[in-house]
C-alpha cells in the first residue's frame, strides 16, 4: 500500500489591521538620533583547545602567536611554532551607544583558520575598535559554542550546530563612550527603521496630537523632525520616553515571502488574488536497477562482468484544477492550494506563476 506523503505546510498569516488595537509603539517601529547602535570588531586568538586550533598552514595564526609571546619577554622562531590548540578568530560586537566605560556586553567570536572546533577554548584580551580604527573596549573569557564535533581516526564523524563560531557572554568591557549624541533641547530626529510614507506621517500626525501644535514634520519616508516645546527643553529625557511611547498605525506592504531552502510559505494579510484557475499534476519518476551478470566458461579467459541494468518508470498522479474567486484573501488561498495535496515547493512554483500571471497582487520576495 502506497504510503500517504506527509507534506508540512507552514502559512504565516498577519491578521493585523491598520485599524485595530493592535498599533505599535514609536520605539519598536523608528530610533531616535544619537540613540543607534556601534559595531565593534576584532582580532585575537583562541587558546586551550583540544588539539582542533589552526595547522601551520594558517600562517598568520603562527605570526601572531610568536608576537603574543614577545610582549610577555619570550621570543620563539615561527618555523619553531607548531600547536594545534590555538585558532586565530574575528570577534565581533553590536553596542548600544548610550553605554557607559565599564559595561559588559556580549561578543561574538568566528574562526579565521583551518581549526575544526573552538569548543573549551579561551578568548585571550582582544581590543576592539569601530570602523574609525579607535578601541573603544576590550574582549575576554570562555568561548560557549553551544555545540561539539568530534572526529574519530577512521573518519566517523558526529556533531550538534556549528562549533566553529560562538559567544563570550559579558566578555567584553567598554572603555570609551561611544554615543555622539546628534539631538539638541531645541530640535531631535526620528528615524524610520523601515522607511513608509505613510507610517512617516502616521508618526508626524501621532506626535502632533499627543502634544499638540505643529511640532513634529516630515521630511521624507525615513526622518521625522521634532521640535521640542520651550516647556518641556528643561527634561528633555521625559519628553522622549513619552513621544516613544506614543501608539502609532504602521503601513504594510502586501507580500508573499518565499523560501526554497526550507519550503516556507510566508503570506501577509493584504495578499488578494484576482480570478485564477490553477492546474497542478504530479509527475513521479522512478529508475529501477536491475543487474545482470556474464559469467564466462570454464577454462575460458574471459572475465565475469557485472552489467547494471538501469529501467526508467514514470507514473503521473491525477490532475487537480481548482478555481480561485476574484478578491480572494491569503487565508482562501492557502485552503485553496492545500486541496491540491501538493508540497511546499510546489506551492512555491505555483506563487511564482501567478505572480507571472499577473493575478498575485503582492510583493514577491524569494530567499
Amino acid at each position: 500500500m502506497k504510503k500517504k506523503k506527509l507534506t508540512l505546510i507552514l502559512i504565516l498569516l498577519l491578521t493585523i489591521h491598520l485599524s485595530d488595537i493592535y498599533a505599535q509603539r514609536i520605539k519598536d517601529v523608528a530610533y531616535l538620533s544619537g540613540y543607534g547602535s556601534e559595531q565593534l570588531i576584532g582580532y585575537g586568538l583562541v587558546v586551550g583547545l583540544a588539539g582542533t586550533g589552526d595547522s601551520y598552514r594558517s600562517s598568520f595564526t603562527i605570526q601572531s602567536i610568536s608576537s603574543m609571546l614577545k610582549k610577555f619577554g619570550i621570543t620563539v622562531p615561527q618555523t619553531d611554532v607548531r600547536t594545534k590548540n590555538v585558532a586565530a578568530v574575528m570577534v565581533t560586537a553590536s553596542l548600544n551607544k548610550n553605554l557607559k566605560p565599564g559595561a559588559e556586553f556580549d561578543v561574538t567570536v568566528s574562526s579565521l583558520g583551518d581549526a575544526t572546533s573552538l569548543q573549551g577554548g579561551t578568548l585571550i584580551l582582544t581590543p576592539l575598535s569601530s570602523m574609525n580604527g579607535k578601541v573603544y573596549g576590550f574582549a575576554q573569557g570562555p568561548v560557549s559554542v553551544g555545540g561539539y564535533d568530534i572526529n574519530t581516526i577512521t573518519g566517523n564523524r558526529i556533531s550538534k550546530n556549528h562549533s566553529l563560531a560562538g559567544r563570550v557572554p559579558r566578555g567584553g568591557t567598554l572603555k570609551e563612550q561611544i554615543n555622539f549624541n546628534e539631538n539638541t533641547n531645541s530640535e531631535i530626529s526620528v528615524y524610520l527603521k523601515e522607511p513608509d510614507i505613510t507610517t512617516a506621517n502616521n508618526i508626524c500626525n501621532a506626535i502632533n496630537s499627543k502634544f499638540g501644535g505643529e511640532i513634529a514634520k516630515a521630511l521624507d519616508a525615513a526622518e521625522v523632525i521634532v521640535n521640542v516645546p520651550q516647556e518641556r527643553q528643561n527634561n528633555l529625557i521625559s519628553f522622549l520616553a513619552e513621544l516613544e511611547s506614543i501608539n502609532i498605525q504602521v503601513d504594510e506592504i502586501a507580500k508573499v515571502v518565499l523560501n526554497e531552502r526550507t519550503g516556507t510559505v510566508i503570506a501577509g494579510n493584504n495578499v488578494r488574488i484576482l480570478p485564477v484557475s490553477i492546474t497542478h499534476g504530479g509527475l513521479n519518476i522512478q529508475i529501477r536497477s536491475y543487474p545482470i551478470i556474464s559469467q564466462p566458461n570454464a577454462f575460458s579467459r574471459g572475465s565475469t562482468v557485472v552489467f547494471n541494468n538501469l529501467v526508467p518508470y514514470v507514473t503521473q498522479d491525477s490532475t487537480k484544477t481548482i478555481a480561485i474567486e476574484g478578491a480572494t484573501n491569503v487565508q482562501e488561498v492557502a485552503a485553496a492550494l492545500n486541496s491540491l495535496k501538493v508540497s511546499p515547493r510546489d506551492i512555491i512554483a505555483i506563487f511564482q506563476a501567478l505572480k507571472e500571471a499577473g493575478a498575485l497582487i503582492a510583493e514577491l520576495v524569494i530567499m
